[in-house]
């Protein structure tokens, strides 16, 4: 049961992404946030009140909650613009080693990883070098390129503050540690449309990728789920395999190609990811 909710986790996570990358081709990045976290955060609003879920006992973790919210918000921004101007097939793997900086903190503060671990950190970075090498038909495509990967790279660095931070709140409060983390990054998107004052979609448009920040949130929940029914180690790994369901849709849809040295590229950072995750 764990793992086929797992892998319902990862499906849901995959095609997230790809639609709303596909969203922030069509529309300003802000926009799509402000409506992918929006519906999202409608929701699971409505679950943690409705529900009655326990709120946290301690102020640290509702702080923690937001600093999360805040760091994933700039990862998710910097993620959907690089689906926006890169190729997805790079950009959803790359993005997915934030899953080490957690590791990656703690061996900054003494502790010492495990083979699995360390192995699975010098294939994401064996990985992401692979990955990123590209060959573009104009000056511009490559300028396009480099900045998706510079975007990618601090999307993964975003994603892994916000792992590291909610890690406590969610043991405390799932649904809360959801609420406050979506909804703290929203004053800081809304002053951003008020200021530029982008385009927004057709309201149909608009309520359909409302409906992508529903299967993110969907995603989480199937993970919180497995977590509770199976072992943590094997829920984590096949959770962290989303990038593969957001590769597969931009080659059937957006019939994206990649050179072999790139595919070995993206098969080892997504191992690598797969070991830190299994190692943690």
């Amino acid at each position: 049961m764990a793992i086929a909710l797992a892998l319902a986790a990862a499906a849901s996570w995959g095609t997230a992404d790809f639609l709303a990358g596909l969203a922030s081709r069509r529309l300003s990045v802000p926009v799509v946030l402000l409506l992918v976290e929006g519906g999202g955060l409608v929701v699971i609003a409505l679950v943690a009140i409705l529900g009655g879920a326990h709120f946290f006992d301690h102020p640290q973790d509702a702080l923690s909650a937001i600093g999360g919210g805040l760091a994933g918000m700039v990862g998710l921004g910097c993620f959907y613009r690089a689906l926006a101007i890169g190729t997805m097939s790079v950009v959803a793997p790359i993005s997915a080693a934030g899953v080490a900086l957690p590791v990656v903190v703690g061996v900054a503060t003494g502790n010492r990883p495990s083979a699995l671990t360390a192995a699975g950190l010098a294939a994401i970075v064996a990985g992401v070098v692979l990955a990123s090498r590209e060959e573009h038909d104009s000056a511009q495509a490559a300028a396009a390129g480099r900045a998706a990967l510079v975007l990618a790279l601090i999307s993964a660095v975003g994603f892994g503050g916000f792992f590291a931070l909610t890690d406590a709140p969610a043991d405390a409060s799932v649904p809360w540690t959801l609420v406050l983390s979506r909804a703290a990054p929203m004053p800081f998107v809304a002053a951003i449309i008020a200021y530029n004052k982008p385009a927004f979609p057709a309201p149909r448009l608009g309520l359909a990728i409302a409906c992508v920040g529903c299967v993110d949130l969907l995603a989480t929940t199937l993970i919180a789920i497995a977590n509770t029914r199976g072992e943590l180690s094997v829920v984590s790994v096949l959770g962290g395999m989303y990038p593969v369901v957001t590769v597969l849709l931009a080659a059937a849809v957006l019939h994206e190609r990649v050179r072999p040295p790139q595919v070995t590229g993206i098969v080892l950072a997504l191992g690598g990811v797969a070991c830190v995750a299994a190692g943690a």
